[in-house]
């Protein structure tokens, strides 16, 4: 009997491990199929076939995506967006969180139910664009921040977390002569920093992400975030010729290998190599974040 129930024990090991390998494979490979198509010859991958590496190794993909300016200015508007997009986010999102914690805030039944039908109704996209027209923040880049300054979700989980941390820390420190907001800043903040880390990883991954308000809310070339740029190099062939001809001036030996199909892999992989490259530093708080302010005791 106790043999038995090796075998089976060993066979449902060696089941879970192969069923995860090949769900790795699943996830992975299309990024990896994006890599070497990105690292191959245009010409050359015409002919098809490179699927697990590149057969006609170059760099001019990639040579050809930064000739063009206008990636670079995508490049730092992103940046910019995300940076300062988190931080103020973040950091209004935690006071409001904060405030919502404390009991002796005044007329709290109100605020909540108010904050919660902000995730389930909006007025539309049109009244959106109305407004945000009205608030003068069209084609500025403060239509990336203003809008996205509280998240009523982001709020909930922060709130959750914070509920968790020992109120005997804030009573002291008001026996000490602590203000709300050096009890916030000094003691709530550093004590929260696995669910900020947490959230500023959905923030940060969302500001990234996204293209949309770009589209529709700006008009300046200036403007444009990376993944906007990306969308107009997968959706118009003419983009990623116009950057196959600019790159022949700096490369002329390869301009004739170059095709827009390459150049949109090649473009794919570096606005997501960024993200990708972020992730893994605040990973470790990820679970940690979510799960400490989700259980009672």
């Amino acid at each position: 009997m106790k043999k038995v129930s090796v075998t089976k024990k060993n066979a449902f090991d060696y089941l879970n491990i192969f069923l995860t390998v090949v769900m790795m494979f699943i996830m992975i490979y299309p990024l990896w199929y994006v890599l070497v198509g990105s690292l191959n010859e245009g010409q050359d991958y015409l002919r098809g076939g490179v699927y697990f590496w590149p057969r006609a190794f170059t760099l001019s993909n990639y040579q050809a995506v930064f000739s063009d300016q206008t990636i670079l200015q995508a490049f730092w508007i992103t940046i910019l967006k995300c940076i300062v997009g988190t931080v103020t986010s973040l950091f209004c999102t935690a006071m409001t969180a904060y405030a919502i914690t404390r009991p002796e805030l005044k007329f709290k039944k109100f605020y909540i139910p108010f904050i919660m039908v902000t995730m389930f109704f909006s007025g539309g996209l049109i009244p959106y664009f109305i407004l945000i027209n009205g608030l003068g923040l069209f084609d500025s880049f403060w239509v990336y921040i203003i809008p996205g300054l509280f998240s009523a979700y982001n709020m909930i989980i922060i709130q959750s977390f914070m509920r968790e941390i020992s109120q005997s820390l804030v009573e002291s420190a008001k026996i000490d002569g602590a203000s709300e907001y050096r009890i916030f800043l000094s003691i709530i903040l550093p004590l929260s920093k696995p669910v900020l880390a947490t959230i500023a990883l959905f923030t940060l991954v969302g500001h990234w992400n996204s293209y949309f308000d770009s589209m529709m809310y700006t008009n300046s070339q200036e403007l444009q975030t990376i993944q906007l740029f990306l969308k107009k190099v997968i959706t118009d062939p003419a983009v990623a010729s116009r950057l196959g001809s600019a790159a022949a001036t700096t490369i002329p030996e390869q301009a004739t290998k170059l095709t827009p199909q390459v150049i949109k892999l090649a473009t794919m992989i570096v606005t997501a190599l960024p993200i990708i490259t972020v992730y893994p530093f605040l990973q470790k708080y990820f679970a940690k974040g979510f799960t400490m302010g989700a259980v009672k005791e």
